[in-house]
């Protein structure tokens, strides 16, 4: 398996492959996310998956903010993670997270945050980034998905609360609306 960036030929593709691991339509909310990211300039780095001549997954990077008191720190946003369903479970989505970290620590980022299971990313470099003093950018992620890797330009000032670019919003792709939140908070409750 190959991992590198999306050429621009293979942007369908790799939107097809997303869309697929999200059960969307072609052009379905996450979707719509990562063309609002590359149209914005917020997007760092769209790296696919290749095996056997054929995407096997996709990941994002994107530009973010930490609101630190000392001063604004751009940060990415790992988002979206897709690997086709029929490749699912056969270690692509870490690859694909080894080399977004990797890429990022070669940019000089200074953390790499995400929404999504503590279980999953956990084995994979993430922690729960309240514990670490950061705030989410909205009270519809649950606290233990809000995740973050801290890579070795960080600094122990850089803390606050995290805040995302505008594709986030204007695809209402931020967290988790009801029933879904309702449903994941009544898991987590004490």
């Amino acid at each position: 398996m190959e991992i590198r960036e999306v050429l621009p030929a293979e942007e369908g593709a790799a939107e097809a492959v997303v869309a697929a691991a999200f059960g969307e339509a072609p052009d379905g909310r996450v979707v719509q996310m990562m063309r609002a990211l590359r149209a914005g300039g917020a997007a760092r780095a769209s790296l696919v998956a290749v095996a056997e001549g054929e995407p096997a997954g996709h990941v994002g990077l994107s530009r973010a903010w930490v609101d630190a008191r000392r001063e604004l720190v751009e940060v990415v946003v790992l988002s979206p993670l897709s690997v086709r369903p029929d490749l699912q479970g056969r270690g692509v989505g870490t690859a694909l997270v080894a080399a977004a970290l990797e890429a990022s620590e070669d940019r000089g980022t200074p953390a790499v945050f995400l929404e999504g299971s503590p279980e999953y990313y956990g084995r994979r470099g993430f922690r729960r980034a309240s514990a670490l003093g950061f705030d989410r950018p909205s009270t519809r992620i649950p606290d233990p998905g809000f995740q973050v890797a801290l890579l070795s330009s960080y600094q122990p000032w850089m803390v606050g609360r995290l805040i995302y670019p505008e594709a986030f919003w204007t695809t209402d792709t931020v967290g988790l609306r009801d029933p879904e939140l309702e449903r994941i908070e009544a898991l987590i409750a004490p």
